[in-house]
């Protein structure tokens, strides 16, 4: 088995699922695989993918699981006892070949019992593939690329540079990840800030870090009173469930124009910061501190966290241009959990399940990447930009 916990996911997989369940329990959702690599042929390790799933769907939370979330300040007791029950139900998802090569994965059911999905599918399909395709793994070439990382980091003039590990839905496989963690928490040290990793922030005594992720606005876009206030609904909603904590906004559902314009005095006072994961991160960076300011904001109260594509000497970039005017995180994934060589030899996939649909209605991200788009209605799009204010 890959996945042989359920904790083997991101933190904002749980902390989303909370609001699921106190505020939207009866919100029906559909999901869809999309492999961004061209030409990379999924569809002949298709049953072995089902095979993993069906062992994931035979799995429970254990006690010292439960009795580990529940010492989480944030998460709710009840929360925690409706995991008790919880199981990951294998009717709820699809897969299918396709002649192309491709695979579709769809996932359809209620919000509640198919969000945790996810996360392990899209390690499964990874460590499937990798396995498969890649049998005498360079881990040499992989463990010399993690030490120079390490020694970048180490300079004395960045001593206050601190990365986190977001790389678990893109790794290599279970066991680098995890060696890529002992590696990095010993190397770094207090540089080491933690990991989105659930199962792994218990095993080996880590931080457990993450908030919300794009399919919570997306969703708000059929949950909320009307499209145009979607996004306000959806951190008042997140606001009204966590009073004050967690307080990290994603700002590129919309783009970055439209967070600006819903995220005002009362949000940059009330949340702690915003993580920006498309578009020009420097450009991103820049417009935040200017917002703070216009908002009557100490940008050195709040924290900006970058988590898009990062590499070392990219985060290194750009603490070196932020540093001093604002709190800085960086969440740092495939470059972290897949990077064992180079391209023909090594090409890490480029893999992500996004929601398509909520309550039978399409939705839909826009981001500041158009390649990250992902909509199943063509039409909706061109009203979501229309409604937004966004050029075509």
């Amino acid at each position: 088995m890959i996945i042989t916990s359920l904790l083997d996911t991101d933190l904002y997989k749980f902390t989303m699922m909370q609001v699921v369940l106190h505020q939207f329990p009866g919100a029906q959702v559909s999901y869809k695989f999309k492999c961004r690599n061209p030409g990379v042929n999924l569809a002949q390790f298709a049953g072995e993918i089902r095979n993993e799933i069906k062992s994931l769907c035979r799995l429970q939370f254990t006690e010292e699981e439960l009795t580990y979330l529940r010492s989480m300040r944030f998460i709710k007791s009840d929360f925690v006892d409706f995991l008790d029950l919880f199981k990951l139900n294998e009717k709820y998802i699809t897969i299918s070949e396709q002649t192309t090569g491709e695979i579709d994965i769809k996932i359809e059911g209620p919000w509640l019992h198919t969000i945790l999905f996810e996360i392990p599918v899209l390690a499964i399909v990874n460590e499937v593939y990798f396995r498969n395709t890649q049998r005498v793994p360079n881990f040499v070439a992989g463990r010399e690329r993690l030490a120079s990382k390490i020694k970048l980091l180490k300079d004395p003039q960045i001593s206050n540079l601190k990365i986190a590990d977001y790389g678990t839905r893109r790794r290599f496989s279970k066991a680098w990840h995890e060696e890529v963690l002992r590696v990095a928490m010993s190397g770094l040290g207090s540089q080491f800030a933690g990991t989105s990793n659930v199962f792994f922030a218990m095993k080996l005594g880590s931080v457990p870090l993450g908030t919300m992720a794009h399919e919570y606005l997306q969703a708000a876009q059929a949950l909320g009173p009307r499209l145009r206030d979607s996004q306000v609904f959806a951190f008042e909603s997140w606001a009204h469930e966590y009073r004050g904590d967690l307080g990290i906004a994603l700002s590129d559902v919309y783009g970055f124009a439209a967070f600006l314009r819903d995220y005002d005095m009362y949000f940059c006072k009330l949340f702690d910061g915003a993580r920006h994961d498309s578009g020009d991160p420097f450009a991103w960076g820049e417009g935040m501190i200017a917002h703070y300011k216009a908002n009557r904001v100490d940008p050195l109260t709040k924290t900006l966290v970058f988590s898009d594509g990062l590499t070392i000497p990219r985060t290194i970039e750009l603490y070196n241009q932020f540093k001093g005017r604002c709190l800085l995180a960086f969440g740092i994934g495939t470059n972290l959990t897949n990077d064992l060589g180079d391209p023909p030899d090594h090409v890490p996939l480029q893999i992500v399940i996004k929601m398509t649909e909520c309550n039978g209605q399409p939705v839909a991200k826009l981001s500041d990447t158009p390649s990250k788009n992902m909509c199943e209605d063509v039409n909706y799009l061109a009203y979501l930009r229309q409604v937004f204010g966004l050029a075509q």
